[in-house]
This record gives C-alpha cells, structure tokens and sequence, in this order.
C-alpha cells in the first residue's frame, strides 16, 4: 500500500507540473510556468497610497526568466532608467482630448491593470489576455487595451522562450495619438539592471550596413548581453502589420532596444500591434537562423 500511495503522489505531482500554468497572485502579477519552471512574470500590481508605491507599479510589463526559471533577466523599477520595465508598451507623447501625457515615463498617467480576460493553458503554450486602462491623473481612460500574450517553448540555437504578443489599443471617449521617438515610445524590451554596469548589449539586423537610425521598417532587430558568466540572445519582431515608419532604437550599449512609429487611433476605433520576442540562452546565432524565425511569424 505503501508503494501504492508513493506511486500516485509521484503522478499526481508529475500532472501538476506537465505543460504550461498560469497563477495569478492578486494584486500582484501573473506567472506563466512550463513543466513547474516560471517563464515569464507579467507584473500587475497597482499601488498609489505613496509616492513610492505608484512609482513602482505605474505601469503593466512582463518580465521573462532565465532557462532555469529562477530569476528574471529583465529589469523592473529602479536602477538605471527606472521606468524601463521588461516587455513595455508607452508613448511619451501620447494626446487626446486636448491634453498630453507621457506613458513611457509615466507623467500623468497609470497603466492599470483590471482582470483577466481569457486564459487557455496546453502542454506546449499558455495565452493569457489581460484588460489594461491608461488612466490619465483625472480619471480619464483614455485607452482600453486588451493585451494578449502567448508563450511557447523555443528550440534550436539556445533558443528558449518565444512570447508572441498582440495587443488592441482602443480609443474610447477620444481620438488618441500616439507619438515620442525611437528612445522613448513604443513596444521595448529592457535586460536586467546589469547591463547597465557591464555594457556588453550588441546587436545584429536583417542585413549589412543596417543604420536604425537611418532606415524605417525594419522587420526584425537581435541583441545579445551577458548576465554572471551567461550569454543571452533576444530578437524583437514587428509584424508586417505594424504602421509603417516603425523605427528600432537598437544601439544602447545597456541593452533597451525596442520599436515605435506615429499613429492617430480616431474616437470608438481600435489600433491592432503584433510582435514576437524570442529569448534564448548562450551565443547570439547567425543572421540566417533569426531569418527563418522571423518569417515564420510574418506570415
């Protein structure tokens, strides 16, 4: 009988940790595991009783884990550039209604998560949408955005996490427009703090000579950085899709990197945005293996 109940117990726990899980702690965030391991964190806390509460949960970003699960290898608040968090999405200039706010930096608004819209777990994916207010510092919800992000295991050249995120910005009471520059706007990705410190953030595009400070459009952008004694490799794809003058920020020696364009969203309407990240550990693979990848999520 002994036996018996030690079997089941091993099964049991076996079930429990098979494909993907999605756990939310309240007021907290949302961990997205595979195989019992977090992956990824979508960060969901919103506090405004201080100054400091609000400076650390005024914005909705996911933060992605090491291959172990362990730790996260993006940056949340503080450190060099505080409002750099993980996967991000803002626009430092962003106007309605005759006013202008800054979420990017966050002046003037909250990004605040409400609830959790759908979520679909399987052995090999979880999909969670989430519903999130751009609140202005009246009250005003200037954006509804329904933010959905997909997770899947990644294989082939280190590669261990694809997250495919495809968000719907709509404009409810007003038309809203989006706007900033390539350093401050649009959807971002933030290694972990240490970066920062070791500077070791290169970066490799779809072909020779690429200058994004130059040329607009580009499809597809790949960085790499060292966390510890650890290479990591992250491509950030932006779906043929996006508006067109989409313009990569990838030259920050400490690793933000990211794309944004310029773009009216008219009152009641809705503006639709696809991207791919794909977070691999060891060292960055050639041009060719990101080509392939990218024109998978192309089509």
């Amino acid at each position: 009988m002994k036996t018996t109940v030690t079997s089941i117990f091993f099964l049991t726990t076996s079930l429990l940790h098979a494909g993907f899980e999605i756990k939310e702690a309240p007021g907290k965030h949302i961990d997205i595991l595979n195989e019992g391991k977090v992956m990824a964190r979508v960060m969901t806390a919103h506090d405004t009783a201080s100054a400091e509460s609000r400076h650390e949960t005024y914005k909705v970003y996911t933060h992605v884990f090491d291959e172990s699960g362990k730790d996260p290898i993006t940056k949340g608040a503080g450190g060099q550039f505080t409002h750099h968090r993980g996967i991000f999405l803002g626009w430092s200039k962003t106007r309605f209604d005759g006013k202008q706010v800054d979420s990017w930096h966050m002046k003037g608004c909250d990004q605040v998560y409400q609830k959790i819209l759908r979520q679909e777990v399987g052995d090999d994916s979880a999909s969670l949408t989430i519903l999130i207010h751009w609140v202005a510092s009246d009250g005003t919800v200037f954006i509804e955005e329904d933010r959905t992000q997909v997770f899947r295991p990644a294989k082939g050249e280190g590669a261990y996490l694809q997250v495919d995120v495809h968000t719907v910005l709509k404009a409810p009471d007003a038309e809203v427009e989006l706007n900033g520059d390539p350093e401050h706007a649009g959807c971002q990705f933030r290694p972990s703090n240490e970066v920062s410190k070791n500077k070791s953030a290169k970066y490799l595009f779809h072909g020779d000579a690429v200058n994004p400070k130059k040329q607009k459009d580009l499809p597809w952008v790949a960085s790499s950085f060292n966390l510890g004694d650890k290479s990591y490799f992250v491509q950030h794809s932006s779906h043929p899709s996006i508006p067109k003058g989409n313009t990569y920020s990838a030259y920050r020696d400490y690793g933000r990197f990211g794309a944004y364009f310029v773009k009216k969203i008219p009152k009641r309407d809705s503006l639709q945005l696809r991207y791919r990240f794909l977070v691999g550990v060891g060292e960055m693979p050639e041009r060719s293996y990101f080509a392939e990848r990218y024109k998978t999520f192309a089509k």
